[in-house]
C-alpha cells in the first residue's frame, strides 16, 4: 500500500488533533466512541476550506469550542453562514462553559443532534416485513 499524501488542510487538521485545548480534550472524551446516542463524531475535520473542531455527519451538526479570540468574530459569522448553507447546524460553546459544565454542554448537543438528525425513511409500500 502506498502512503497517502496529505493536502494542506488535512495536514493542519492532523496537527490540530495532536495539540487539543483542554476544552477540546474534555469534549472529545464525551463525544468519541459513539457515546452520545450512538452518533459518530470526528474531530478537527476539514470541510471544504474550513477545519471544524467536531462534526457529526449523521446529524449534520458541527461543534466549535471557542476561546476569547472568537468573541464577536466576523470571520466566524461568515464561516458559520457558509457551513449552515451546506446543511449543517453550528453549535458554539465557550471553553470555560465546557470546562465548568460539561454535562450541560452535552445535554445541549444531544438535544440539537436529535432535533437536527434526518428522519428515517418511511417503510417501502409492499416491502418485506
Amino acid at each position: 500500500m502506498g502512503v497517502k499524501k496529505l493536502t494542506g488542510s488535512s495536514q493542519i487538521a492532523k496537527a490540530l488533533r495532536k495539540r487539543p485545548t483542554d476544552a477540546e480534550r474534555l469534549l472529545w472524551k464525551h463525544l468519541r466512541l459513539k457515546q452520545l446516542d450512538g452518533l459518530k463524531f470526528r474531530r478537527q475535520e476539514p470541510i471544504d476550506q474550513f477545519i471544524v473542531d467536531f462534526v457529526c455527519y449523521e446529524a449534520r451538526v458541527i461543534i466549535e469550542a471557542d476561546g476569547g479570540q472568537h468573541n464577536k468574530s466576523t470571520i466566524d459569522a461568515t464561516r458559520d453562514a457558509y457551513l449552515q448553507s451546506q446543511g449543517f447546524k453550528v453549535l458554539r460553546f465557550w471553553n470555560n462553559d465546557i470546562l465548568s459544565n460539561i454535562q450541560g454542554v452535552m445535554e445541549s448537543i444531544g438535544r440539537v443532534c436529535s432535533e437536527h438528525s434526518p428522519s428515517p425513511a418511511p417503510p417501502v409500500k409492499g416491502g418485506v416485513q
